[in-house]
């Protein structure tokens, strides 16, 4: 028996379902099948027959057709009614549209000034009405109300609806979008606390955007106001609700309707009143049952007055969603039963197979639903090894709202904070090593430039005294030549440690491209190679520092001049990408970078030149972010690189 158990907890949850619950399914089927096939031999004289059965659901769904019909018919009747309010909602829009354009047309000839102007437009459109409630109304595409009868000057571009849809943003992003002369629509739930409403209304509102004053002009009401003639749907239901009570069921049996609520809306004699608390002669609640279920079939014991015993009642519902109603065709059983019909076959036998069929299917169906609860723990443990391994941008797929989804959901919010953690402590560091290599560039400029200085001049002194010739004039050129190239790291690392702030202007960057292409390429660093310029006409003005951007140009041009043998090609191209970003795109037929270093290129101090200083591309980057843009590069060793930089045409959007 031990031995039983330890292999059964060695198994893998999949086997291990199947082995514990497969007895627990199929000796209980066995079990319930055998008595079942008993049963049903002494107890067959007491089915209902099919025709039975079929007559009460055909009655029930009659019923419901019945009272579909009626619904739809109105529905028609209402939907006619909608599509003739949106074109009297269009009418009223455009003419005041035409009103306020009329004002419009005053100021620019000089009758009026442009307050008048406003005013007059306010004063005209505030006459207008829509239906009882309705009215006309104007704001800008920020959402602050213009003309309004009740909150003139206030903002409600947060303006949402019971269900949280914000409308007002959807109405003015829409509408500074629209065609010249389009009327568009909007359909919200709504609940008007002034006037009263106690329930959500549907109201409809048609508007134009006005660009001369950044006015959108709307005109609003409510659908069912507009609605006619409720009294002759009210007489239509009336003789709908007569002839489902003329419908007879059986001898006695008849048609009734209730809400969800217990109270009879049709019914031959207790229309109107409340049964959600009756109760059969065993005291089984079955209104509330039905209410409950509110399709399916139920079987009650009913005495009327002057009967010595219950009968057993059947009945039949469906549910009429529309109106949260149950239709209902019940009839005694009596009425319907007829000598049971002789028992065919070999119930046993027959018990046996299905049994034996069901069986099976359980067993099929047990393994798919190990499958089910195990397939996911499976892949969440695949992400979890990743993520053990350090790779915090995987997730777990959540597939559905179970508790193996809320546990998927619980570890990739975990793993997003863990993330979101360890870029805070990398950030936190850069910082401090930022903040140790100001103090560390201060000192080492205070301390190696002013030496540098001296050694330079003594340098520059003593070249001029020595002839070319002199074979020591090689020493001394050395000399100034790797002075200045301390300079120049010292002067890296101050640019890198104190970056200032991007000092922000309209430019043309095509424009400026142009100068900075045209001057790299006359770099001595670059009379080996071919600089091609291939920049999109077009191209709005951008908000840059112009002087920062020049730096990373000529950074990533003399990079990619480094990288080329004689002969090679760089193309500098602009164009204009997605999601209102301008992109400026470096590519070069170079070397390109080994895929172990493209994570390391960004880092301060870190290079593959024999004389770099590492802090190229790391400035590059600095200054790209300062302008809430990104760096993007795509390397293929022996191909060439290609080094994006994307930069906001609208700089307010990405802060």
């Amino acid at each position: 028996m031990a031995e039983i158990i330890n292999l059964v907890n060695n198994l893998k949850l999949r086997w291990k379902m199947m082995v514990l619950v497969l007895p627990l399914v199929t000796i209980p089927i066995f079990i319930v099948g055998g008595v079942i096939g008993y049963i049903s031999t002494k107890q067959a004289y007491l089915g209902i027959t099919q025709t039975s059965k079929d007559d009460l659901e055909h009655t029930a769904s009659f019923a419901a057709d019945l009272l579909n019909s009626h619904y739809q018919q109105f529905q028609v009747y209402k939907q006619d009614k909608e599509r003739s309010f949106h074109q009297e909602l269009a009418t009223l829009t455009d003419l005041s549209y035409n009103m306020v354009r009329a004002q419009n047309n005053q100021y620019k000839k000089g009758l009026i000034d442009l307050e008048t102007a406003k005013r007059e437009a306010d004063r005209a459109l505030k006459k207008v009405n829509v239906g009882k409630t309705g009215y006309i109304y104007a704001m800008t595409s920020k959402g602050e109300l213009k003309v309004h009868i009740a909150q003139e000057g206030k903002n409600v571009f947060n303006e949402h609806d019971d269900k949280g849809h914000y409308f007002i943003r959807e109405m003015c992003e829409k509408a500074v979008r629209s065609k010249p002369g389009e009327v568009l629509y909007i359909v919200y739930p709504w609940r008007n606390a002034e006037l009263g409403d106690k329930a959500l209304r549907k109201k409809v509102v048609a508007y134009r955007y006005f660009k001369d004053w950044d006015w959108i002009i709307a005109a609003g009401g409510y659908l069912e106001e507009t609605y006619e003639d409720v009294n002759f749907e009210r007489r239509s239901f009336e003789a709908l609700k007569e002839k489902l009570k003329a419908k007879k069921v059986g001898k006695t049996g008849y048609i009734f309707c209730m809400d969800g609520s217990g109270n009879f809306m049709i019914h031959p004699s207790g229309e109107g009143k409340n049964f959600i608390k009756a109760t059969d002669f065993n005291g089984s609640t079955f209104i509330k049952e039905m209410c409950e279920n509110k399709t399916g079939w139920i079987r009650y014991a009913w005495k009327n007055p002057g009967e010595s015993a219950p009968r057993m009642k059947i009945v039949r519902y469906e549910y009429f969603k529309p109106w949260n109603w149950i239709v209902a065709a019940g009839s005694y059983e009596d009425e319907f039963y007829e000598e049971a019909n002789a028992i065919k076959g070999r119930i046993m036998e027959s018990m046996v197979v299905l049994t034996i069929l069901v069986s099976v299917i359980s067993m099929v169906l047990v393994f798919v639903a190990s499958r089910v609860m195990t397939d996911p723990i499976a892949r969440m443990m695949t992400v979890i090894r990743k993520v053990k391994r350090g790779r915090f941008d995987e997730r777990i797929p959540v597939t559905a709202n179970d508790e193996l989804g809320e546990l998927a959901v619980a570890f990739n919010k975990m793993t997003s904070i863990i993330k979101h953690n360890k870029e805070l402590e990398a950030n936190l560091a850069q910082q401090g090593k930022m903040a140790s290599l100001g103090v560390l560039s201060s000192g080492v400029a205070h301390e190696i430039n002013n030496p540098l200085g001296v050694i330079l001049g003594y340098a520059g002194y003593i070249e001029g005294k020595l002839s070319p010739d002199d074979p020591h004039y090689k020493f001394i050129h050395e000399i100034k030549r790797e002075s200045k190239r301390c300079k120049k790291i010292v002067q890296d690392l101050l640019n890198y440690a104190r970056t200032p702030q991007p000092d922000l202007e309209e430019t043309d960057i095509n424009a400026l491209l142009d100068q900075i292409v045209d001057f790299a390429a006359n770099h001595t660093d670059m009379h080996h190679v071919s600089v091609r310029k291939e920049l999109q006409p077009g191209i709005p003005s951008i908000m840059i520092d112009g002087d920062q951007i020049r730096q990373v140009a000529i950074n990533l041009i003399l990079n990619a001049g480094a990288a080329m043998e004689k002969g090679g090609t760089l193309v500098v191209s602009s164009e204009l990408a997605a999601d209102g970003l301008v992109s400026l795109k470096f590519r070069d037929n170079g070397g390109g970078i080994p895929a172990e270093h493209m994570e390391r290129i960004f880092e301060p101090f870190f290079t593959t030149k024999i004389k770099g200083t590492g802090l190229g591309l790391a400035i590059t980057k600095q200054i790209v972010e300062q302008h809430h843009g990104k760096i993007r590069i795509e390397s293929s060793v022996g191909t060439g690189t290609t080094v994006e930089v994307l930069l906001p045409v609208n700089r307010d959007l990405y802060e």
